[in-house]
């Protein structure tokens, strides 16, 4: 597999991760593949990831990650995924109450939305179960652990 190519858009002051471990946590997501792919991965606030939630989801408040696959019409080199919107202030906060180191909460985000680009789901409990174990074996080839087990502080 060729590099996955990973464009970052900061629209929020909140501080981030560097792109090389954004990088790092998409080639991982996308090993499977034997094809070059390129994404884009958008940092934002609490107010535009409620706007995008209640605009393509009908949620209210701000998620954690949309994601917004890209689908062509004909074959492109490198292969486009799609979009990622990743809340930063939902990842900060969730992590602090899960437990969890945050570049790994970071690290779960991004392999999940990839998944997601990539077609997969968690609607009903079958999808839910590959997803997760997938999601699950991703993480521990960073020596990340379960993001599905309970931590207890």
């Amino acid at each position: 597999m060729t590099k996955s190519t990973v464009d970052i858009q900061q629209a929020t002051e909140s501080g981030c991760p560097e792109l090389e471990l954004f990088e790092s946590w998409v080639d991982a997501a996308l090993l499977h593949l034997d094809e070059s792919c390129e994404l884009s991965i958008r940092l934002v606030d609490s107010e535009e990831s409620a706007e995008l939630n209640s605009s393509y989801r009908g949620k209210s408040g701000p998620t954690n990650v949309l994601s917004f696959p890209f689908e062509s019409p004909v074959p492109m080199e490198p292969r486009l995924l799609g979009d990622l919107v990743i809340c930063v202030p939902v990842v900060e906060r969730e992590a602090l109450e899960q437990n969890k180191k945050l570049n790994d909460h970071w690290a779960h985000l991004v392999v999940h939305g990839c998944l997601h680009l990539l077609g997969y789901d968690h609607i009903d409990d079958e999808e839910a179960e590959e997803m997760e174990a997938l999601e699950i074996s991703i993480l521990d080839t960073l020596d990340i652990d379960n993001p599905y087990q309970e931590i207890l502080p």
